[in-house]
């Protein structure tokens, strides 16, 4: 059976593969993206005075042969980059290797240090708390409580905005489930050559030449060749289901003024779940808004600095569990690819900043943030003074989906009600689904809706893809499930 007109909102990872699956398959897809001038979401490549950089880093690794393969379909094998991850972190002034190495680890925290947490870990082993609620007593069960203090809690604390008591063990199980310190030591001593890690310990991944935003510049080429449309500049305002011709006018305003309309027979969203909920028409009822309103994003500034290259910084990226800087992360971007940085004697390190739209940080003018940018990366050892050049500030609002306690029943109220109320529309990716997926997750529920679309039923549930642990830190492929009565529905 052959589908009509879907329209799709967002043109990052998941809005991309829906119309590249639809239109491949001979029907109709509309993409309407906010952003004016490039594809890719968070998945974008940034670019300025000739450098690249990426907003957040993005390792291409899947478990799933159909995504890498879907990859290879998009891009020419010979405009990927095959790296071997190097990342560490910084907390007391030293450099520690991460995914962490136990022996390593322990080995430079020193003797009174490691056989402090080697007891908490024992402790946590022998008394572990029974049902973990929230992030931090998760991953004191499997580090045990002085690691988790020393390589985890400043970090998430920076990242999320809030106390690692507040943020749900959700997030913890989905990010790094199947890892402990028992199981890093076994990695580290027992791994068998070739045999695989766990996801969170890969130890290489693909990436393509100019960054990820030429994978999706790539994509939404093709989909524009198959037929479909990819149009910049659009920003949706209403989504208005038309119950009676089972259609929906989608109207979104247009960067150079003026709006316009596009009907069709589907409608996927990968917009914000808490956004989308104030574009729906008919208006969705009181309790619905009100868990869309208590839905909560994180938002992201980079700023990207030029430096004269000093080779200091082989890494792609350092996690900084420093509490005296504001900076989470510095990525490196010339480590992804030689290609993201004109000329050998300059470096291009990007900054990376959590913060809530609106706050301190985030109405911090671009002056100031370049100046705060280059003070830290100095502060933390990692260029001098002299060396810097030039900055570019990027920001990137609802970077992600807030897990803090009361996320998951809301989103269960949101699932039920919108499956109810409007039968052909689909949530996919990250913040359509309110979920912390991987790009190659958020992939996976794009496809999944599309095939649905193709197919005229719901068969597929796109709920399913990131809920088992084999498909995210082990070496099977998924196997989707079939929907419990309707698509979307919670069962």
């Amino acid at each position: 059976m052959t589908a009509g007109i879907t329209a799709i909102v967002g043109a990052g990872p998941a809005g991309l593969t829906a119309a590249y699956e639809l239109t491949r398959n001979g029907a109709g897809a509309v993409v309407l993206e906010a952003d004016p001038e490039r594809v890719g979401g968070i998945s974008r490549t940034a670019e300025h005075g000739g450098f690249l950089f990426d907003i957040g880093g993005h390792r291409f690794f899947t478990k799933s042969a159909e995504i890498d393969a879907l990859w290879g379909e998009i891009l020419p094998a010979g405009e990927f980059l095959t790296r071997d991850r190097r990342s560490r972190i910084l907390y007391g002034g030293e450099l520690f290797p991460y995914p962490l190495r136990a022996l390593e680890t322990l080995r430079k925290l020193g003797p009174v240090e490691s056989a402090r947490c080697l007891f908490s870990y024992l402790r946590a082993r022998l008394a572990p708390v029974r049902e973990p609620a929230n992030f931090e007593d998760w991953v004191a069960n499997h580090f045990g409580r002085r690691l988790y203090e020393i390589f985890f809690k400043t970090y998430t604390e920076k990242v999320w905005g809030m106390p690692c008591a507040e943020i749900s063990a959700d997030w913890a199980a989905q990010r790094i489930k199947g890892l402990s310190l028992g199981k890093a030591v076994r990695d580290a001593l027992f791994r068998r050559p070739g045999e695989a890690a766990a996801k969170t310990l890969i130890t290489q991944f693909k990436y393509p030449r100019r960054g990820p935003g030429q994978l999706w510049a790539a994509c939404a080429d093709k989909v524009r060749a198959a037929g479909g449309e990819v149009r910049l500049g659009r920003s949706v305002q209403r989504c208005d289901w038309d119950a009676g011709s089972r259609r929906w006018p989608a109207t979104a305003a247009r960067a150079g003024g003026g709006e316009e309309t596009v009907e069709a027979e589907h409608l996927i969203s990968t917009a914000p779940l808490r956004a989308l909920v104030g574009m729906l028409g008919p208006a969705p009822p009181p309790e619905v808004a009100e868990a869309a309103a208590g839905l909560r994003y994180r938002d992201f500034i980079v700023v990207a600095l030029i430096v004269k290259d000093r080779r200091q910084l082989a890494d792609h990226w350092i996690y900084v569990h420093e509490p005296g800087v504001k900076v989470g992360r510095v990525q490196n971007f010339k480590a992804w690819s030689p290609d993201m940085v004109p000329g050998p004697d300059l470096a291009c390190y990007g900054m990376e900043y959590f913060c809530f739209e609106g706050d301190g940080l985030w109405s911090m003018p671009d002056r100031e943030l370049a100046a705060l940018a280059g003070d830290e990366l100095v502060a933390l050892g990692l260029a001098e003074r002299g060396d810097l050049v030039d900055a570019c500030v990027v920001r990137q609002p609802k970077a992600y989906p807030v897990y803090d306690d009361g996320y998951a029943g809301r989103v269960e109220t949101l699932r039920a009600a919108l499956a109810e109320r409007y039968p052909t529309l689909h949530l996919a990716g990250r913040n359509g689904m309110h979920r912390y997926n991987n790009q190659d997750h958020s992939m996976m529920t794009a496809l999944l809706c599309a095939r649905n679309i193709l197919a005229g039923e719901d068969r597929l549930d796109p709920w399913s893809v990131n809920e088992d642990a084999e498909y995210h830190e082990g070496g099977k492929a998924a196997e989707y499930r079939p929907v419990p009565g309707k698509l979307g529905r919670p069962g």
